[in-house]
């Protein structure tokens, strides 16, 4: 689908829906993280300089009482140092669940999230020599489907899937439940969905323009399982999730493939540890899990996506202004109102979840941008 189509899917024009709500008074625990033994650092209530609490708690207070969002994490210098969970509608698998309690051991759908998370594995496995690199040609992956080739095709790399640049036409911002003119679900009840993908028709030349498509997702699960011998869930388990210390999640198969457009639930906690691990080059606890190389190559700006924001591989590029000056941070970024924020410049990490999934239009992704604008001011500005 081509950047204008997007924008009803991730929203619009980053505005803050906050402004102007009305403030409540905090209870005196609000928004200091619990300790678990999940491995996160908990800052000190007596530690000052790295978030304004008050802040965050007035500003969770005020999505309490007026909007369906269900956690909002802050994670500063490498410390959990502010954690808020919320009430609100949700679903699960596509079944509506009204008034939700959340907490720390809730997991949540991530919807294409998701995606952002899948870049992290596909690179250990390049790291680790299993797949080649991103300038294999695709159909180097599926032999079986040497019949949809053409010229055009045959320009199609690794690297394309990664930008969402297939150059093939795909219609996606549509709601998905109930509604069949949509190629992802049309993808999934295919026989073979990867088939389906590649078989599509081409519209624009490979690695020239962005075309959001979950579809590629699907050849990239595929790729992993063809390349490293087990489901996409599995490699990840292995390889990223058990050295972060991961232990509950859930992420579903369709055909016998892990869904990595979507399809995984997790905790917030852990959504916030991926934003760590991206934050540090790839590094948990001293155990470099992912090649600094990957995560620089995956957060660098590759093609222009929506509005103002820039595609890495399968991460998201943007900018905010922070004290008057312009700040750059990386996303991960999943329908509905999920969202992973990471911010180097700050050694920040923003994770929020909310329950818009069914609402195509710019609400969702301006609610979240709207929290994410709000932690930002309760971050000190340097002197």
């Amino acid at each position: 689908m081509k950047r204008r189509q997007f924008m009803s899917l991730i929203g619009g024009a980053a505005l803050s829906p906050l402004a102007g709500m009305p403030l409540t008074a905090e209870p005196g625990s609000c928004g200091i993280p619990a300790p678990q033994a999940d491995g996160w650092p908990i800052a000190s209530a007596t530690e000052d300089g790295l978030v304004d609490t008050a802040a965050l708690c007035r500003m969770t207070d005020r999505l309490a009482a007026s909007a369906n969002v269900h956690a909002v994490l802050v994670a500063r210098g490498g410390k959990l140092v502010f954690e808020r969970y919320l009430t609100g509608s949700d679903e699960i698998n596509d079944r509506p669940i009204a008034n939700a309690t959340f907490d720390a051991d809730t997991l949540h759908d991530m919807k294409s999230v998701s995606k952002s998370v899948a870049c992290l594995a596909l690179g250990i496995a390049i790291d680790r020599g299993l797949i080649a690199g991103v300038d294999e040609p695709i159909f180097s992956f599926f032999p079986e489907l040497s019949d949809l080739r053409s010229p055009e095709k045959d320009r199609i790399r690794l690297s394309h899937a990664l930008t969402m640049s297939l150059g093939l036409k795909w219609v996606e911002a549509t709601p998905s439940t109930g509604n069949y003119n949509n190629d992802e679900a049309r993808m999934h009840m295919a026989a073979d969905p990867c088939r389906y993908v590649l078989g599509l028709p081409v519209v624009t030349p490979a690695g020239q323009d962005f075309f959001y498509n979950t579809g590629t997702l699907t050849l990239v699960s595929a790729i992993i399982r063809k390349a490293v011998g087990k489901p996409l869930d599995e490699f990840a388990r292995e390889v990223l999730f058990e050295p972060l210390g991961i232990t509950r999640y859930e992420w579903t198969r369709v055909k016998g493939d892990t869904d990595a457009g979507g399809g995984l639930r997790r905790r917030p906690r852990d959504m916030v540890k991926i934003g760590q691990l991206v934050l540090a080059g790839g590094r948990w606890n001293d155990r470099q899990i992912v090649s600094q190389a990957w995560i620089d190559a995956s957060t660098r700006p590759r093609l222009e996506a929506t509005g103002p924001y820039f595609y890495g591989y399968l991460w998201w590029l943007g900018r905010s202004l922070h004290g008057g000056r312009e700040i750059h941070w990386d996303a991960a970024l999943g329908r509905g109102g999920q969202s992973i924020r990471v911010v180097p410049e700050l050694d920040l990490v923003v994770a929020v979840t909310a329950g818009y999934y069914q609402d195509y239009s710019p609400r969702a992704f301006q609610l979240q941008s709207g929290v994410f604008k709000e932690v930002l001011r309760a971050i000190p500005v340097a002197g």
